[in-house]
């Protein structure tokens, strides 16, 4: 840790032990005097706060500055993916490192600063954090760029209303959403006729890991270049926007992709992670255990947050000299001299079955394969089922497009596709499970399925 950034941090917590009175309990209670943190040693000694043991234990305007949930100008509410939903104070001045984050990947990914720009937000608006977020970051970013801002949420009629009357009079058109919401708008738009490559599009995501795979179906459908023209960002409710690919770390996550054992040897597992750069003066990232922890000012100041996602950082030279040890060649543009945090999600996100964890990132490349990508979504939900004699198998439930048939055949083709790419890419699945239950149990349900893909809602894929 440099001395400037040592002093950033150490500064943060004065200031938030300072200001904060849940914070100062939280010290208090753990016997920590403030005035012992002095440098990078005493920083990392500070106790992880967690929502357990400081979001649910104070209440909300103690662990706001000055403990005023007045002075914050906006609250936003996770999505709940671990239990009940959190509310999360901010202020517009919290949201300009978030806003950075956005402008590298439009200026220095997009060309924004010269190409007009139509951004189409179409994450869900309202209270829940995605859209509202998005929306204000960009719109602090548009008077610098040649953007015009239309937010039609996830209303897909409506996307698909204004991206043909607005998007001829740009030079792009970038739309901002999940991942799965935003396939189903490519490919209805296809299905009504829509011609993507005249409006140069490109996407950005957040909130699930996606395949290669995937951005390379994107890129055939919609007529863009999976490189330049889809980025991920890393975007949590509690800390806003944390990080986001560039163009380096794509180019380097799909020859990772395409080379299994420097992989493997880099991040420790058969996993395949989303790979960011992020700017640690913004978002400060810590390891410990396997999982992220990160120092962020906010509505909510939040000193080593447990955020519980399963990943790692690794600083800038040392990624990329490890990956031309292996063969990679960058190109002139090595993009920013930033570090790289990984990110596979939550543990919680697997299922597991004879013991073997079993990640929906490795089932959706059994899904994005070119015979069965025509005809499903994308999205399904991944269960642990047991059968009358209590054996557990891996139940599978796939969405179909709109008005896909249900066959036999494609229950069959689907079924044998996830159990290739498991065996291929999930040792655990492959040693753990008896040969005789590999074929997963692969029930194809019709598009918009109220039990299991209902519209309108973030989808969740494991029960």
């Amino acid at each position: 840790m440099d001395s400037n950034l040592q002093q950033r941090l150490v500064a943060l917590f004065q200031r938030t032990a300072a200001t904060v009175p849940a914070y100062r309990a939280f010290l208090d209670h753990n016997g920590i005097d403030p005035a012992s943190v002095v440098d990078a040693a005493g920083f990392a000694r500070i106790p992880l706060i967690t929502k357990k043991n400081y979001h649910h234990r104070y209440p909300l305007p103690q662990r706001c500055r000055d403990g005023d949930l007045g002075a914050c100008d906006l609250i936003a509410v996770s999505s709940g993916s671990t239990g009940a939903p959190a509310f999360w104070p901010r202020s517009a001045a919290d949201e300009a490192a978030a806003t950075r984050r956005f402008e590298q990947v439009l200026v220095h990914g997009f060309d924004a600063t010269h190409r007009r720009t139509l951004a189409v937000v179409c994450f869900p608006l309202g209270t829940w954090v995605g859209g509202l977020y998005t929306l204000s970051c960009l719109r602090g970013l548009a008077a610098e760029l040649a953007m015009t801002i239309v937010a039609p949420g996830n209303n897909k009629a409506e996307i698909l209303r204004v991206i043909p009357e607005l998007g001829p009079h740009f030079d792009q058109v970038v739309l901002f959403g999940y991942p799965p919401f935003l396939k189903d708008v490519i490919d209805t738009g296809l299905r009504e006729g829509v011609d993507w490559s005249r409006f140069a599009p490109k996407l950005v995501c957040a909130g699930e890991v996606f395949s290669e795979q995937w951005r390379d179906l994107m890129g055939k459908r919609a007529g863009l270049d999976p490189v330049r023209d889809v980025a991920a960002v890393y975007g949590t409710a509690d800390g806003g926007v944390l990080g986001n690919e560039t163009p380096l770390s794509v180019r380097i996550r799909r020859f990772l992709a395409e080379h299994p054992g420097p992989a493997r040897e880099l991040f420790g597992g058969q996993r395949l992670p989303t790979l960011m750069q992020y700017n640690p003066a913004d978002r400060y990232f810590e390891t410990v255990d396997g999982t992220l922890v990160f120092t962020a000012d906010s509505g909510v100041p939040l000193i080593r947050y447990h955020i519980a996602d399963d990943g790692g950082v690794i600083p800038h030279e040392r990624l990329v000299e490890f990956c031309k040890a292996h063969g990679f060649e960058p190109d002139e543009e090595t993009g920013p001299d930033l570090p790289f945090v990984f990110v596979f999600g939550r543990a919680i996100h697997a299922v597991s079955v004879f013991g073997a964890n079993v990640f929906p990132e490795t089932v959706s490349l059994g899904l994005e394969r070119a015979e069965i990508s025509e005809w499903v979504t994308g999205k399904f939900v991944l269960e642990a089922w047991e059968d009358a004699d209590r054996d557990r198998l891996l139940r599978i439930t796939v969405e179909l497009g709109p008005g896909e048939p249900n066959t036999a055949e494609r229950t069959r083709l689907v079924a044998a596709a996830i159990r290739d790419e498991l065996l291929t890419h999930n040792s655990e699945y492959a040693n753990y499970v008896p040969a005789e239950r590999h074929l997963p149990h692969v029930e194809l349900r019709p598009a918009g399925d109220p039990d299991y893909f209902p519209a309108g809602v973030k989808h969740r894929y494991t029960r």
